[in-house]
């Protein structure tokens, strides 16, 4: 009975204390309960993000204020606000020249002297046709007196005579004698009115010999040079182009038929030039034309404007591409285009039930009959509108609120192409507005 005993010490001894402890007191369990409650974790945290991946994600925009212009462009040349063609009505030989190109010159200021030898001569004689015409004046009255004498002593003879004597031819010849004194006597003096106008013609022709600038201004080009033979005919030799004051151009463009109708007098412009690319001038219209032209069957209408130039870094001729502002809103709520063409899409592409649903049904038949382009089928998201959604008129938007898109109606106004004006009683200015639809998995713009 004692044996027994000590045969179960000895077999504790040989196997130890584990072959008695309790599960729970083992290690094994725990380590596989530990690794099973990682892996659920790790299952549930890569189950919640496939999820919110999944989940569709919305490209915003603040609804914000602004300018929004509508802007005309056309080519176009500066010139100057005048500029006068001098040339020279006599025909002779250059002898002084007194300015050159980029000179500026007062009103009246002497430009080009004529060679005036033959001018002089031609007065001198003038002059003396005048002298004699005179001398002939005072003959023809001499004549005159004498003629008118002789009749009235004939007459006084008749009247004494009791008309005996002189004979009535006598008379009458007295008579046409006094007569032709008399018409001498105004020739003559017709004669010393024609020598004093041809007098006075050399004198003028003597003063335009000397070529004066008719305006206050700066020389642009100069073709004349001492010794250079002028012949003057119908048609003048430009011998000088003179530009009034400089420091106000006129910028001439060529406005488009198709844009015509948004430009008009006083509004504003800016234009750039080659010659100094990077800035842009001021300019204001002053004249829209009536009238056409036309180049290569392409109508335009020439348009003025004045352009300030007090650093006269502008030249006449210079090449411009003037930016016409025809229309101008300010602090105006602006939208993207795109935003305008957005509607939802539902996760796997389909339509959101907002979304206006395609007429027709889905039956066979009515998916063989033709339609007519952009029908009533709705837009996905990132869609493309060729209208590039402008168009005044209800819209509709689409705000993001509290992660999911809730469609406002508003109303459409002026468009730039990139930007439209939008107004509403639901719209305030920060609001997030839906542009563009990203797919979850991918982050990609569906």
């Amino acid at each position: 009975m004692t044996s027994a005993p000590s045969s179960m010490s000895s077999v504790q001894n040989l196997l130890g204390d584990d072959a008695v402890r309790a599960w729970w007191r083992r290690p094994l369990p725990w380590v596989l309960a530990a690794l099973l409650l990682l892996g659920a974790g790790a299952a549930w945290w890569w189950l919640g993000h496939s999820a919110q991946q999944a989940a569709p994600r919305y490209v915003t925009e603040a609804l914000a204020r602004g300018t929004l212009q509508l802007n005309v462009t056309a080519n176009g040349k500066l010139q100057a606000t005048r500029t006068v063609s001098i040339g020279s009505e006599l025909s002779g030989t250059v002898s002084r020249v007194h300015v050159d190109v980029n000179d500026g010159v007062k009103k009246g200021q002497v430009l080009v002297e004529l060679d005036t030898a033959k001018l002089l001569d031609q007065i001198a004689s003038a002059r003396a046709a005048v002298a004699s015409a005179d001398a002939g004046v005072g003959q023809a009255v001499a004549a005159a007196k004498e003629a008118r004498a002789n009749l009235q002593r004939l007459e006084e003879v008749h009247r004494l005579s009791n008309g005996q004597v002189p004979s009535a031819a006598e008379l009458d010849s007295a008579r046409a004698t006094l007569d032709k004194a008399v018409a001498a006597e105004h020739a003559a003096r017709a004669a010393v009115t024609s020598a004093r106008a041809t007098l006075s013609t050399n004198e003028t022709n003597l003063s335009k010999a000397s070529i004066r600038s008719p305006i206050d201004g700066v020389v642009l080009t100069r073709a004349v040079e001492p010794g250079y033979a002028v012949a003057a005919s119908l048609q003048a030799v430009t011998l000088f182009t003179i530009a009034e004051d400089l420091s106000r151009l006129q910028l001439s463009v060529n406005v488009d038929e198709a844009d015509v109708g948004q430009v008009q007098a006083g509004q504003s412009a800016r234009f750039s030039v080659s010659a100094w690319p990077g800035r842009n001038y001021p300019a204001q219209i002053v004249r829209v034309a009536y009238g056409s032209t036309i180049t290569d069957n392409v109508v335009t209408y020439t348009t003025l404007m004045d352009v300030p130039n007090a650093d006269l870094s502008l030249r006449p001729g210079m090449t411009a591409t003037a930016v016409i502002t025809a229309t101008e809103r300010r602090d105006v709520l602006l939208v993207p285009n795109r935003a305008l063409r957005f509607t939802p899409a539902e996760p796997g592409g389909a339509p959101s039930a907002s979304a206006p649903a395609a007429s027709g049904g889905g039956g066979i038949v009515s998916k063989l009959m033709p339609r007519p382009p952009g029908g009533n089928a709705p837009k996905r998201s990132g869609s493309a509108d060729k209208s590039g959604g402008a168009g005044i008129g209800p819209k509709r938007l689409w705000v993001l609120q509290d992660g999911r898109p809730m469609s406002v109606e508003v109303t459409a106004g002026l468009s730039n192409g990139r930007l439209t004006e939008v107004s509403g009683a639901a719209l305030r200015e920060g609001m997030a507005i839906v542009t563009e639809q990203a797919n979850g998995s991918t982050g990609a713009p569906k």
